[in-house]
């Protein structure tokens, strides 16, 4: 479309419904088409009016319809729609939010952990997560369960890093600061699932 707006025109044939491309057709045509059902435009359409609620973006290859669907959706959304509130699970410690789930990349959420607060303290048998502290001054300490072996990272938000939560090594993320919340970014290959949590209570 941008092509025949700058006059790159593409030109074409139809054999019947099908575009075929030829530099001295009859007409203009977009040379990428996607072939959908009109059930599965419906379903797209519906996901993501749910996705404020669901947090779950369906999955969207590059150049793929989906990806482009959205793309067009969100420019017909209107104003109250553009914004949407997210569920903060809020205690004396901080908060936790889980920001967005993808259908084939697990989640990331964003976790707030008050001045010299601990959170953590458990391990996990597949899931594997990334701690990315963009706020504040902080420490992760990893242990190995089976083998004892730990390791410490000391992180801030005045360079940010990523430090992975290893499977099998139980993990806690420290605010060492006396004044400042620790504000961290968490991403993780699963979408948590309460009734297959993957985690296991146990202090570094």
């Amino acid at each position: 479309m941008f092509d025949l707006l700058e006059g790159k025109e593409t030109r074409c044939e139809f054999d019947g419904v099908e575009t075929v491309i030829s530099a001295h057709g009859r007409y203009c045509c977009v040379p990428k088409t996607h072939k959908v059902t009109l059930g599965e435009i419906v379903d797209l359409l519906l996901s993501f009016a749910e996705q404020p609620k669901t947090l779950l973006m369906p999955k969207m290859p590059d150049g793929s319809f989906a990806k482009k669907l959205y793309s067009l959706y969100l420019t017909y959304l209107p104003p109250e729609k553009v914004k949407y509130a997210l569920k903060m699970n809020v205690d004396d410690r901080g908060s936790f939010t889980e920001l967005v789930h993808t259908a084939d990349c697990g989640q990331v959420s964003v976790n707030i952990s008050r001045p010299g607060i601990t959170k953590g303290q458990h391990w996990h048998n597949s899931k594997w997560e990334l701690f990315i502290v963009v706020k504040g001054h902080g420490l992760i300490r990893e242990r190995n369960i089976s083998t004892g072996e730990t390791v410490e990272f000391e992180v801030s938000g005045d360079k940010i890093e990523a430090v992975h939560m290893i499977p099998g090594w139980t993990h806690n993320i420290i605010n060492l600061s006396d004044t400042e919340d620790l504000v961290t970014v968490m991403t993780c290959n699963e979408i948590f699932d309460p009734a297959r949590p993957d985690t296991f209570r146990e202090e570094v």
